[in-house]
């Protein structure tokens, strides 16, 4: 007799739901009363999810065995391709200042940033899961902080603030699920935190207070506890350091955080065209494709980064909230994968997997309503993209199959 996984059809309805959710809004942005090059463009979108199709279903054949075993060359080639980009990466559309996209001959391979995401954790969830307890202090993190360092470090300096951030959303996120205290993941971000309020001698004083008393109260070793101190002392002092080497366009998009009114011509001008869409499509929307913002052109990035207020203007605060419901849905449901899986390793990935489409969701929603600064970052299922959607297909493809290995064999006929 052999067994025969069966797919988590509930993941997999959600994950299409989402995507043809997505496709639809992709459709729906090139309809606009001024001609533009993303008329056309939902057929690509729609080529990249039969791709993306094709990609999950080899993915969910692939036993979580093979992908540990491949994990290590996998990212030795991942952090070799992402060191190549940095000398010869393209920039291309909203993406044109960095150096993101692979390209040979003129034509557009991708963006290897986009699989790197997936490899991370894979390798992060190999190193944490071959560790008998959880991590108790800040030398036990060196290994998945050079896991997750060296990409993170390929990717900024291409430079890509988006998914910069998503990387250390997924360091964080599997931290905590391998069990490490909340007090040991904050003494880990202190620096960074104290980097950002620096901007406020008064924010960063009431700060510093509030992280001498977790250092007192959890009781690192010495030499961590004046590791972090200093540390958090000294990201006060560069802080002004840094604000003068960032480029004048980073400069405006953080100022623009605080008020967007500032420069609402150029850098404003994005946000205050979103809350503007999503303001005026009060409770059932405009109507599909009706979007007044969308179709005169004035919601910049309309198919990628700022799809969101489109789907904010044309279908109001029910189409919004079924949005976010299912991807509450889906993130619930993976949790739960994550949860019933057999070993550290699947849970690990499939933890891992899930954090990164939940940072995306946070900090893209997030910029178009103005509560957190504009980075480029797309929406999961939703923004145009192929090789972002190709890679958000191939982590279900991984999550269908951690799923079908769970605990109990719930998921699984013998035939």
């Amino acid at each position: 007799m052999k067994q025969r996984l069966i797919p988590d059809f509930t993941l997999l309805a959600l994950a299409l739901t989402l995507s043809l959710f997505g496709l639809a809004m992709v459709y729906s942005a090139g309809q606009t009363d001024v001609l533009t090059r993303v008329t056309s463009l939902w057929h690509r979108q729609l080529l990249w999810l039969a791709m993306g199709l094709g990609a999950a279903y080899i993915a969910s054949r692939a036993s979580v065995r093979m992908l540990d075993f491949i994990t290590p060359p996998v990212y030795a080639i991942t952090c070799v391709v992402l060191l190549l980009l940095v000398f010869i990466g393209k920039g291309f559309g909203t993406g044109a200042s960095t150096k993101s996209w692979l390209m040979i001959g003129g034509f557009r391979l991708g963006q290897p940033s986009e699989l790197a995401k997936i490899v991370v954790v894979l390798m992060l969830a190999k190193v944490l899961s071959a560790r008998r307890d959880a991590p108790k202090s800040l030398l036990d993190l060196w290994q998945p902080a050079l896991v997750v360092g060296v990409p993170w470090i390929l990717i900024m300096l291409q430079p890509d603030l988006g998914t910069g951030l998503v990387f250390i959303g997924i360091f964080f996120a599997m931290l905590f699920w391998s069990g490490c205290s909340w007090q040991l993941l904050m003494l880990a971000a202190s620096p960074g935190i104290s980097l950002v309020l620096a901007v406020n001698t008064t924010i960063w004083g009431a700060w510093f207070l509030i992280l001498i008393a977790l250092v007192v109260w959890y009781r690192p070793y010495i030499a961590e506890g004046v590791f972090v101190v200093v540390a958090n002392v000294a990201m006060g002092v560069v802080a002004p350091l840094v604000w003068e080497r960032l480029n004048p366009y980073q400069q405006r998009r953080l100022l623009v955080f605080l008020d967007p009114g500032s420069d609402p011509l150029r850098s404003g001008y994005h946000v205050i065209q979103s809350q503007v869409a999503i303001g005026s499509g009060g409770w059932l929307g405009k109507g599909f494709t009706m979007g007044t913002q969308k179709r005169l052109a004035f919601l910049p990035a309309q198919h990628t980064d700022f799809i969101f207020p489109v789907v904010g203007e044309e279908l109001g605060f029910v189409g919004v909230t079924i949005a976010l419901l299912l991807f509450l849905w889906l993130f619930m449901r993976c949790v739960r994968v994550a949860g019933r899986a057999t070993d550290s390793f699947s849970s690990l990935v499939a933890f891992g997997l899930v954090s990164t489409w939940f940072v995306h969701v946070l900090v893209n929603v997030g910029m178009t309503l103005n509560l957190m600064p504009i980075t480029g970052i797309p929406l999961p299922f939703f923004s145009y993209g192929g090789s972002f959607l190709l890679a958000c297909w191939i982590a279900v493809g991984i999550e269908i199959r951690i799923s079908g290995e769970g605990r109990g064999k719930a998921d699984t006929l013998v035939i």
